[in-house]
């Protein structure tokens, strides 16, 4: 893995930056680090790398333990810079302060079966847009498309207490993209029967 794609469509948000997000505290998964948990034979990050590298300029991957594992994939580990696990829009934080393009997306490290063209789909047509994916009508905010301006002002939100990734994001007003085709695909992980059930889709 490291290899990632000279061109690219989309060209309006071009360069950008994948984000995959393994920095939580996998409460629900016994509190072990979910992106190296195992689905059919290889980590769950592994498989969320593989599907997303193609598809992206930059990726970086947001962890808080296990740090040479992560680096082991070939791709750049930050963590957050906050302390205790403070939830995606740390991960956010992170990842906008690190990327080195103007436009980031993002994916959680438990949706190992994310679509090839993933991020060809959720990049409106008029650059400039943030956008979230949108799955029987409810916006999924860690599948996002957000710009690196809206760091300040995240980093400012965070300070006030602000942890909720749903309501910050709707502060950027982002184009809701339709991904109902794909719910199986971008179904998450979140505990170890919903990895069971996962295993069992045939995807």
């Amino acid at each position: 893995m490291g290899k990632l794609p000279e061109s690219l469509p989309n060209a309006g948000y071009r360069p950008l930056t994948g984000v995959i997000l393994a920095g939580g505290a996998s409460r629900r998964m016994g509190g072990q680090d979910k992106g190296l948990v195992v689905f059919r034979g290889r980590p769950l990050v592994e498989w969320v790398a593989e599907a997303l590298a193609p598809q992206v300029n930059e990726l970086i991957i947001i962890a808080n333990r296990n740090l040479d594992a992560y680096r082991a994939l070939g791709f750049a580990v930050f963590s957050d810079l906050r302390p205790d696990f403070p939830g995606p829009l740390a991960g956010f934080e992170a990842a906008l302060t690190h990327a080195r393009h103007p436009w980031l997306v993002t994916c959680p490290t438990d949706a190992p079966l994310l679509p090839a063209d993933y991020v060809s789909r959720l990049c409106p047509p008029c650059p400039g847009t943030p956008a979230v994916a949108i799955i029987d009508g409810r916006s999924q905010p860690v599948f996002s498309l957000l710009p690196r301006s809206a760091l300040p002002a995240l980093s400012a939100d965070l300070d006030a207490g602000t942890r909720k990734v749903q309501s910050w994001l709707a502060t950027l007003s982002p184009t809701q993209v339709p991904f109902d085709d794909c719910a199986r695909q971008m179904r998450d992980a979140d505990s170890p029967e919903d990895l069971r059930a996962l295993d069992n889709t045939g995807d």
